[in-house]
């Protein structure tokens, strides 16, 4: 309203100055006038006390009744019902926790625990085998209530899956064992592995985490009740378990492993998936991107030799995978408005090479 005010108007009109900025006429002509007496004397009246009001005196007598040794610790229900069966009424229920609010003395009295604040889990990779994602899911049995646990290890760079487990319970003896065999597996270095999962009974055990510890790998926790701070195994559960040939139920531990192998091995080895350019995670993982883009650049070289006017946007490239993938990523962009600028941009949200956590459930295994 200032810059309408403060303009040249022998050259701009008010409607045109208002219709400029999309400001009202109407709000700018109500904030010129001046306050009305009747307003202003409306908005500075002091309301008149209740009649129904407690004197000062009634108050304080409440306030040390209230502090007496015997009412000291106890509410003021229990206050009120023990006066009334002595034949004294002081105030009524509610009146007793307003004097004792404007007293400041309404505040939890019980010693309680303060609610714990967990910082978001943040974790970058830039290579495989620097953060392994795991998690465990239960496969449906023949027997109703009977399920068989899956264990699953995800390496979060590729999104292959360096370790997997298929047990009768959830046990962090076993999960530990699980650990111990694929870091010998996969030769990880002490100092240079980050394990991601959530709050479960198997990932917070001190088994495992002293297992851990001892193998120079650090852990990382998902929040509580946080259901998208561990995206990548969950994501993976559900490309599992929408297969076409997911058999739903297993009818024994030997029939769930069967299906889990041959499911792994097409993830790793035949799955092209979606968060990674559509190179496969064995692909990524073990440092075939290149080769593999290399031939498919040349058909699509081959392709737009014979037919450029069907690539009206020029040659095709070959997309490649994200060279970070995230958890959580911390975005550290800001958006600077300069004097006289415009400021209709928006800021840009989460970096653009950060993989989707998005389940690649559109892809069908081969029959």
């Amino acid at each position: 309203m200032v810059i309408v005010e403060q303009r040249d108007r022998e050259v701009v009109p008010v409607s045109t100055a208002c219709a400029a900025l999309s400001l009202s006429r109407a709000s700018l002509y109500r904030n010129q006038r001046p306050p009305s007496a009747t307003k202003a004397a409306l908005t500075t009246r002091v309301r008149a006390p209740s009649p129904r009001r407690l004197s000062d005196a009634e108050r304080q007598r409440i306030l040390d009744t209230l502090h007496l040794p015997r009412f000291a610790d106890q509410p003021p229900t229990e206050v009120y019902a023990a006066l009334l069966g002595a034949g004294v009424y002081l105030a009524s229920i509610r009146t007793m926790y307003r004097v004792l609010a404007e007293a400041g003395e309404t505040k939890e009295r019980r010693n309680q625990r303060r609610p714990h604040v967990h910082a978001m889990p943040s974790l970058t990779a830039t290579a495989p085998n620097q953060v392994w994602t795991w998690d465990i899911t239960k496969l449906a049995t023949m027997e109703k209530g009977v399920f068989l646990m899956a264990y699953v290890i995800i390496d979060l760079f590729s999104r292959y899956v360096v370790g997997w487990m298929l047990a009768a319970k959830e046990c962090k003896h076993l999960a530990a064992q699980l650990f111990a065999e694929t870091i010998a597996r996969h030769g990880i270095e002490p100092g240079c592995l980050q394990v991601h999962a959530d709050r479960g009974s198997a990932m917070k055990s001190d088994t495992l985490a002293q297992l851990l510890d001892s193998l120079g790998a650090s852990s990382s926790f998902s929040r509580p009740r946080v259901s998208d701070d561990n995206p990548f195994s969950e994501a993976q559960f559900k490309t599992m378990k929408y297969q076409p040939d997911y058999p739903g139920r297993f009818d024994s531990p030997l029939h769930g492993r069967a299906w889990l192998q041959d499911f792994f091995a097409w993830h790793n080895d035949d799955h092209h998936h979606s968060g990674l350019a559509l190179f496969t995670p064995a692909d990524v993982f073990h440092g075939r991107v290149d080769m593999v883009r290399a031939a498919r650049q040349a058909a699509l070289d081959a392709a737009y030799a014979a037919h450029p006017e069907r690539f009206p946007n020029g040659p095709p490239r070959v997309p490649m995978p994200p060279h970070e993938v995230h958890i959580n990523p911390l975005d550290t962009d800001a958006v600077v408005v300069l004097p006289g600028a415009s400021t209709s941009a928006s800021s840009t949200s989460n970096p653009p090479d950060a993989a989707p956590a998005a389940s690649d459930h559109h892809s069908p295994r081969a029959q």
